[in-house]
């Protein structure tokens, strides 16, 4: 099932809606800030419900924030989503799924579809309604444990004498934790034809440090490399390190699709992570001076 979802940070940020008090306080991991499930007017425990199906049944396809990955629709801007009341044309999408564009049906019953709806809907208030809300404080972990978080999971990576020296000085809190929450900062692919071989070519930036990169290898041929544009289950397109564009249709295995992504750990993580954990290490990279 492939949705996708803005409000991917609203979980470990303090907040208070203007001109209410006192302020509100962050709500359970996943399930939004209680400001906007009340807002949107949704059940809180169906949302909360919503959120763990999310995880589940979804995130593998778009991570575990629902900002997905280069070719998933971002349902937060959908006109299907923003339009919807009660589930009535979300449902049937997530029910019978859309095989031609890769989606597949869903064995979820109805009471399960209702709760992901309500949990989209909650993201879709908090998305719209974001510049109501005034940022507090995010500096409420420990350092000292986020250190011991960092070095037992991070450290493999990073390293705060090394790539990470003297982060906590270039950024404000609330930003570092953002980047390092969503180093890629969200967004997917730009959308590439369904067509065969080579594209023509065109000018293209060279890939970032965090760029996910593919290698196809056709039944015949050599393979071609380069920054992934877009795949589904139907085709995968990529711009090579000259900026050519090329597609190619896929049935099933053929052509061999390998897909790299440098900053996969992060996105496997954000399913895994706590709001302890969360505030702990940020607590711990700010202190990185």
């Amino acid at each position: 099932m492939r949705v996708l979802v803005w409000w991917a940070l609203a979980p470990v940020l303090s907040f208070t809606i203007l001109g209410q008090e006192p302020a509100v306080r962050p709500a359970a991991r996943g399930r939004g800030p209680e400001a906007a499930v009340a807002g949107s007017g949704q059940d809180p425990a169906a949302v909360e419900r919503g959120a763990k199906l999310f995880a589940t049944n979804c995130a593998g396809c778009h991570g575990a924030t629902g900002r997905g990955g280069p070719g998933a629709p971002d349902l937060v801007r959908s006109i299907l989503v923003l339009d919807d009341e009660k589930g009535i044309l979300i449902a049937p999408v997530i029910r019978n799924g859309r095989p031609d564009q890769g989606m597949p049906k869903s064995s979820l019953p109805d009471a399960q579809i209702a709760d992901l709806v309500a949990w989209l809907h909650v993201q879709t208030w908090a998305a719209g309604h974001r510049s109501s809300y005034a940022f507090q404080d995010v500096l409420t972990g420990d350092p000292k444990k986020g250190e011991a978080y960092f070095q037992t999971v991070c450290a493999r990576c990073h390293s705060p004498a090394g790539d990470l020296k003297g982060i906590g000085s270039r950024y404000d809190a609330f930003s570092l934790q953002a980047r390092w929450l969503q180093p890629r900062g969200g967004g997917g692919g730009r959308g590439g034809g369904r067509g065969g071989g080579r594209g023509a070519a065109a000018d293209a930036p060279p890939p970032s440090r965090g760029a996910v990169t593919v290698t196809v290898t056709p039944p015949a041929g050599p393979a071609i490399s380069g920054t992934l544009d877009r795949v589904d289950d139907f085709s995968v397109s990529l711009r090579d390190s000259s900026g050519g564009y090329h597609s190619f249709l896929r049935e099933g295995d053929v052509p061999k699709v390998e897909i790299r992504d440098p900053l996969r750990p992060h996105s496997d993580l954000l399913r895994k992570y706590t709001d302890t954990d969360i505030h702990n290490v940020t607590a711990y990279l700010v202190s990185l001076k």
